[in-house]
C-alpha cells in the first residue's frame, strides 16, 4: 500500500505494515534477475503462478488459520486468471522474500497489495491499480475538536514510526505518539488516551467491517493516495497488457466492485 485504500500478518497490525511496507522501495530484491514472463509462457503452462503472503487479512489469508486461501487479492487475481482462461497456483511467501522470488523466476506475479512508486517502477512491471485508497484521519465518535487535518495541530496522534502516515500526522502539527501498529493506535483512540490516528482507509474499513461498532469515525482524507497493483518482472509487457485488459473488463462488468464490497463494504478498486 503508494506508500500501504494500499497488505502485508493476519491481524490489523499488519495492515499498517502493508501501508508501511508497500510504501518502501525495492530493497527486497537480492536475487539474480530472471527474464520477464510472456503471455505465451503462461498460456503454454496453462496457469499463473502467484506469490502472496497468505497471512495478510483481508487480502490474502486462511479463514480460521486453515482451509483454502482466500481474500481480496486472491479473488481479484483468480478473476483475472479466469478471464485469461488460466488456472492459478498460489505460492505463499513471506513478504521479505517475495520480490527476490519474483526476480528469481519462482513465480509469474505478486498479488499482495503492493503499492506503485517510482523506485519499484524502475525495477518491475506493474498492472494498472486494482486498489485505490487515501489516508484518513480517524478520531473517536464523540470527538468534536478535530474535524480536519487543519485542526489536528497540537493534538496527539498515534502512529507507527515505520508508516508513511507518521510524517502526514507530524506535518499536520500533531504530537505523535509511537505505536506498534493499527490495533494499538485504534485502541488508544477508543480509550481517549490519544486524540487521533492517521492510517490507510482500507485498514479502517476492514476493522469496521470486522468489529462492527468501533466507536471511531473518519473526519478527513489525505491528499496522498495509495495505488496498489499486480507486480511482474521487467520484460513482461504483453502479459501485463493482457492482465490490464482483464482488469478493465472486470471493472466494467462490476466484478471488482463486488469483490471490494465483499471485503470492505464499498468499492475500493478505483
Amino acid at each position: 500500500m503508494v506508500n500501504k485504500f494500499l497488505v502485508i500478518a493476519a491481524t490489523a497490525v499488519t495492515l499498517v505494515a502493508l501501508v508501511g511496507c508497500s510504501a518502501s522501495g525495492p530493497a527486497e530484491n537480492s536475487a539474480e534477475p530472471s527474464a520477464g514472463t510472456s503471455l505465451a509462457d503462461v498460456q503454454k503452462a496453462g496457469k499463473l503462478v502467484v506469490a502472496t503472503e497468505g497471512t495478510y487479512r483481508p487480502f490474502s489469508f486462511h479463514e480460521g488459520g486453515s482451509g483454502d486461501i482466500t481474500g481480496y487479492d486472491i479473488d481479484v487475481i483468480t478473476a483475472v486468471a479466469d478471464k485469461l482462461d488460466l488456472d492459478v497456483e498460489f505460492k505463499e511467501t513471506q513478504f521479505d522474500g517475495i520480490f527476490a522470488g519474483l526476480e528469481a523466476g519462482r513465480f509469474d506475479v505478486i498479488a499482495n497489495q503492493i503499492s506503485i512508486n517510482p523506485e519499484r517502477e524502475a525495477v518491475y512491471d506493474f498492472s494498472e491499480p486494482y486498489t485505490v485508497s487515501p489516508g484518513v484521519l480517524i478520531v473517536a465518535e464523540d470527538n468534536t475538536d478535530i474535524t480536519s487535518f487543519a485542526t489536528l495541530s497540537g493534538h496527539s496522534s498515534a502512529q507507527s514510526l515505520t508508516s508513511n502516515w507518521y510524517k502526514v500526522a507530524e506535518d499536520a502539527g500533531a504530537v505523535v505518539q509511537s505505536v506498534e501498529g493499527w490495533a494499538q493506535a485504534a485502541e488508544l483512540v477508543r480509550q481517549g488516551r490519544v486524540d487521533a490516528t492517521v492510517n490507510d482507509k482500507l485498514t479502517f474499513l476492514d476493522y469496521q467491517k470486522t468489529e462492527g461498532d468501533t466507536g471511531l469515525k473518519i473526519v478527513a482524507d489525505t491528499d496522498e493516495v495509495s495505488k496498489n497493483a499486480l507486480v511482474f518482472r521487467k520484460g513482461s509487457s504483453d502479459l501485463v497488457a493482457a492482465v490490464d485488459k482483464a482488469l478493465d473488463e472486470l471493472r466494467a462488468d462490476g466484478t471488482l466492485a463486488s469483490i471490494s464490497k465483499k471485503y470492505f463494504g464499498e468499492d475500493v478498486s478505483q
